[in-house]
């Protein structure tokens, strides 16, 4: 082995050892929020996480959790140990890949390449592969049990493969590599689909191996085959189950045979028919054809893991998303159907009404013996010049039309133009959702609030508030990386086109162009930058590269020095400098050690119920850490959590309608065909004269079930559908079931009435809704029936004054107590719920980081907790217990570690009620120069940190508690604040 292959591999190992150990320092020690409570939960029992699924991901996961060895609190920081292994891996193959593109740069023969020269190579190597290393985005999902460290190892490996296959000259040889990048692809799919946006550059890298004169119309045609072969693969995922579902069909509806029959002849027929064609391609010596076939063989062993979807959906495991038991199902979960889709080429603009409506392809389901069209895909038409090429303002969800409206200054009713659809490509989707993450990465984050900006390097402090210069996310890395990336990128055009057309297509391939592909609306549930993380590894590259441009440019201008050698020591020291520096400023927020307050809250919010209760919950915050702690921990199993997200799907349904370890069915009146695919999604509301002063609950149920024409409607197809006839509900109370549940405390006894009346709205109900009806009027107040804290106001269906609060979550109660529209506390089983049940680690350390997802919804929920039982205390005549209540609160979320939101302003006048008005006012001084400091900052127009709404909000409410407290300086103090910035944001 020459010294430097030897020096070239030692080098790389350092540097994985390097991005190993700081990702093992700084992994998260349980399951973090969003994705990683269900795939760590979907790991340890290996069951089916949301479409398409990640099952090779999951494998991985499950043999890593038993090293937990039994201690099922460490299953979770195992499983975040293969991400961690997985990105120091993706490290290693990038230092050896920038390696290898340096030596091209370099343009000698490795024989004859001097010590410096060697050094040059892996200092530059070193440099880009640390570098990003200490990248923002990559370091985030290095370190959590989320799919995208995995993805980008296999991105990683798939490029150091082609690049590696280059290089060799024997044609045998060779052709295994391109066999294992086959296999390496078909293995990323069961992970991620990410990594197939790579395969039109790797045609390049082939083209420009292969032909000996390579031209532009011959780079264009290999590029333009690539893209043919990334359509191929990418169809043939969904493709083949469609495929085996047609042959299936047949074979069950013409020919008469069992169930799975077809899709059994059809994987036969597909595997003896590759196998033959790899025995012919041997016998006729056609190496070109044997070289694909083992290619296409290969690949489909990597995606050979979905197996394990199959085999283990058909178990029904407690977590069997979308139930992909046979390949009807799984053509479904591959398809991702449960998801809506976005238009590309051509579709309508978000003010488009549908005009009329077709049908489209049929949804087809089993029946008693054959496969039957249970349904048909709506097909909307739309008015001429509603719909658009290429459009990229399409969504009506939400609030994403007032959104494209405020994004593009248009007026209520004005439609947008060709030139309103470039401009939100061009100044949202391309500038906010990618380019600005690349910034964050490569010149600095201004903070880690939802919409922050990047820093350039004349970003200063100046006029900031406090606690944004106290963000540990405001990093500002003065430009350098980037800088030191577009000399990379000069040089590389400069030196080796070729290689840099290779990399920059890749470059575009996993940004710009799936920026364009994901078609991104105008928000979204958080930032998005992860999904990108493949764009800002060919940038790291090209980073490493500028190195090299350095050195060349130290040749030509730092002649002076004794020598070459030492001019190289100076600029890779130099350059050194900004991985460390990336690796010093980025460390405090990235180290997620002694952070668990996502399990805590999760805990917190089960502890919420009592025994046998059923919780409705809604996003993936307040659901996956639930499945995590009951799947995983073992905590709570008891408890049903419903998903009302996933309360629209059939399969959900049903799954909710089995006992589930001790948690027993839902109880639910209707039956499959009222909930099936296409039944019942939207029952619209249609007042009906003779019910209009109300409707019986179970009597309407009943007509539901019944599918009784006195509640339907005809559509303008021509088909039926089932209305809401009255706004109004009522559901009789058996008294005899509420006394003997004794659940209802005897203060509120006096309430209980012998019917439960409300208005419900004249709006429409949507299938979740129409199940929580349905299991509100079965259960018969049998099981306790929970609503978590964070829903939405929509999800509550008007029946706040009926519950009682007690901790994360409102209960539902057979009485309704007057004026409580936002529910009455039970105080002694929320203090013992928040005293004494709820967790919270870690919260009152200030050297943990906590971002916006856990100072959002879960610190506000508690917060909002504390401060209504507290306040329900005081009520009850109780001030030594509403104060230590409030003491307990400061206490394990201290401002010093969860500055105080606007939750924490009405503490303010709680405390003046405790006659604690030196606490009040300390609060209320940090409180008001904070909203003071963020309202002058946005003023200012340098940026926005904080909502001005909520900063207004918060010096009102302080100045209302103040003036009850009859503080007249306090009041002219913080009055004089808010006059002085509530004109200017009226």
């Amino acid at each position: 082995m020459t010294s430097f292959k030897l020096l070239n591999r030692l080098v790389g190992w350092l540097v994985f050892i390097i991005a190993l150990v700081t990702y093992s320092m700084t992994v998260e020690r349980t399951a973090s929020f969003w994705d990683c409570g269900e795939f760590i939960a979907s790991s340890f029992k290996l069951q089916i996480p949301h479409p398409p699924g990640a099952p090779f991901f999951l494998l991985i996961g499950r043999l890593l959790s038993m090293l937990s060895l039994g201690d099922l609190t460490r299953v979770a920081y195992w499983v975040n140990m293969g991400s961690v292994v997985a990105s120091a891996f993706t490290i290693l193959f990038l230092c050896w890949t920038i390696s290898l593109l340096a030596q091209k740069l370099l343009g000698k023969p490795e024989h004859a390449y001097t010590p410096t020269d060697s050094w040059l190579i892996v200092g530059t190597s070193a440099v880009g592969a640390l570098t990003y290393t200490f990248s923002d985005t990559f370091w985030f999902s290095a370190v959590e049990a989320e799919v995208y460290g995995t993805s980008s190892f296999f991105t990683a490996i798939v490029v150091w493969a082609a690049f590696k296959w280059e290089r060799i000259e024997d044609d045998a040889a060779a052709n295994r590599w391109l066999i294992l990048i086959a296999y390496l692809t078909g293995l990323s799919i069961g992970v991620h689909l990410l990594n197939l946006v790579i395969i039109p550059a790797l045609t390049l890298v082939y083209y420009f191996h292969k032909s000996t004169k390579p031209t532009f119309w011959g780079g264009s045609l290999a590029l333009g085959i690539g893209f043919v072969l990334l359509g191929i693969i990418n169809a043939a995922i969904p493709s083949l189950p469609a495929l085996a579902f047609v042959v299936e069909r047949l074979f069950v509806n013409s020919v008469g045979l069992p169930f799975n029959s077809g899709t059994i002849f059809f994987v036969v027929a597909l595997l003896s028919a590759l196998g033959y064609g790899i025995v012919w391609s041997i016998r006729q010596q056609r190496a070109g054809w044997n070289t694909a076939l083992l290619a296409v063989s290969f690949l489909l062993i990597g995606y050979g893991s979905y197996i394990q979807v199959l085999v283990r959906a058909n178990f029904n495991p407690p977590l069997n998303e979308n139930n992909p038991s046979d390949i009807l199902k799984f053509r479904a979960y591959q398809n991702r159907e449960q998801y809506e889709s976005r238009s590309l080429l051509y579709g309508p603009v978000f003010t488009a009404q549908p005009i009329d409506q077709k049908r489209g392809a049929p949804i087809w389901k089993r029946g008693k013996d054959t496969y039957v069209i249970a349904d048909y895909y709506p097909e909307y038409v739309y008015a001429p010049g509603d719909e658009i090429l290429f459009p990229r303002i399409y969504s009506r969800h939400l609030n994403h039309p007032q959104l494209y409206r405020q994004i593009l200054g248009l007026a209520e009713g004005q439609k947008p133009t060709m030139g309103d659809n470039l401009k939100f490509l061009f100044g949202y989707q391309l500038s906010h959702m990618w380019w600005r993450y690349l910034m964050w990465n490569f010149s600095g984050r201004e903070s880690d609030q939802e919409g922050a900006g990047y820093l350039l390097p004349w970003s200063s402090n100046q006029g900031v508030p406090d606690l944004l210069k106290a963000n540990k996310a405001r990093d500002n890395f003065y430009m350098l990386p980037f800088l030191l990336a577009l000399l990379g990128i000069v040089f590389q055009y400069r030196h080796r086109r070729h290689d840099f057309l290779v990399v920059g297509v890749l470059f575009l391939l996993t940004g710009v162009a799936l920026q364009v592909f994901l078609n991104s609306p105008p928000s979204e549930p958080r930032e998005r930058d992860y999904i990108y993380v493949g764009s800002y590894y060919f940038f790291a590259i090209w980073l490493g590269l500028g190195v090299m441009a350095l050195v060349n440019f130290a040749r030509s201008f730092l002649g002076r020095f004794k020598s070459v050698a030492f001019r190289h020591e100076v600029v890779l020291g130099l350059c050194l400098l900004i991985p460390i520096m990336l690796c010093v400023k980025s460390w405090d927020n990235h180290n997620r050690d002694h952070r668990f307050h996502s399990v805590d809250f999760a805990k917190n919010m089960l502890s919420s119920c009592a025994y046998n209760g059923i919780l409705f919950t809604e996003g993936d915050n307040d659901t996956f850490p639930l499945w995590y702690v009951q799947e995983v921990e073992g905590f709570r199993r008891d408890v049903r959590v419903c998903n009302l997200s996933l309360l629209g799907t059939e399969w959900y349904i049903q799954q909710m309608k089995r006992k589930t370890y001790e948690s027993d069915a839902v109880p639910m009146s209707l039956e499959f065909d009222q909930f099936d695919k296409g039944k019942n999604d939207i029952v619209p509301f249609y007042e009906v004269a003779g019910v209009k002063n109300g409707i019986d609950l179970k009597q309407y149920l009943s007509l539901v079930k019944a599918n009784s024409p006195a509640i339907q409607v005809p559509l303008t197809t021509g088909e039926m559908t089932n209305i809401l006839p009255a706004s109004v509900l009522f559901l009789p109370i058996d008294k005899k079931a509420v006394d003997a549940a004794r659940f209802v405390p005897a203060s509120l006894r006096p309430f209980l009435s012998d019917t439960l009346q409300w208005t419900i709205g004249k709006k429409d109900l949507y299938k979740p809704d129409l199940i929580m009806l349905d299991v509100i009027a079965t259960n018969n107040w049998q099981r306790p029936l929970y609503f978590s804290s964070t829903l939405a106001s929509e999800h509550y269906l008007n029946l706040k004054n009926y519950m009682q609060l007690e901790g994360y979550a409102y209960r539902l109660m057979p009485v309704a107590v007057p004026d409580a529209t936002d529910g009455y506390v039970n105080s002694d089983k929320m203090y013992d719920t928040l005293l004494h049940k709820a967790q919270w680690r870690e919260l009152d350390n200030p050297a943990v980081y906590y971002d916006e997802t856990y100072t959002g919804p879960p610190v506000i929920s508690a917060r909002i907790a504390f401060l209504r039982l507290g306040e329900h205390l005081l009520r009850e005549g109780k001030p030594a217990k509403a104060r230590q209540v409030l003491d307990y609160s400061l206490k394990v979320m201290p401002d010093k570690s969860i500055p105080y939101d606007y939750i924490s302003s009405h503490y303010v006048s709680l405390l003046f009620s405790l006659n604690e008005a030196k606490k009040a006012l300390t609060i209320a001084d940090t409180m008001a120069t904070r909203a003071d400091q963020n309202l002058t900052y946005a003023k200012s127009g340098k940026g926005q940190f904080g909502n001005p709404s909520s900063d207004l909000y918060i010096l009102q409410a302080i100045v209302d508690a103040c003036r009850r407290a009859n503080q007249s300086a306090a009041v002219s103090r913080y009055e004089a604040i808010f006059q002085k910035h509530v004109n200017s944001f009226s």
